[in-house]
């Protein structure tokens, strides 16, 4: 994410510490969240790595289990 969307983020209380940690809400903490995030753009060619999630396992319901 770009720089000024994290700052945009920290003003709005969206900031999160580590993705689903707790709301930022020190501006120092938000200026490091951000030049960790650049460092990371930069390592990969200015291109921001987005995280991917695992698909869900569908759970089978009762119906389907067999005795």
């Amino acid at each position: 994410m770009p720089s000024s969307e994290v700052m945009h983020k920290w003003k709005a209380g969206k900031l999160r510490s580590g993705g689903t940690g707790p709301v930022v809400k020190n501006q120092r903490q938000a200026l490091a969240i951000m030049l960790s995030e650049r460092r990371k753009e930069q390592a990969n060619g200015g291109v921001y790595p987005e995280r991917t999630r695992k698909p869900k396992r569908k759970r089978e319901g009762m119906g389907a289990r067999t005795r």
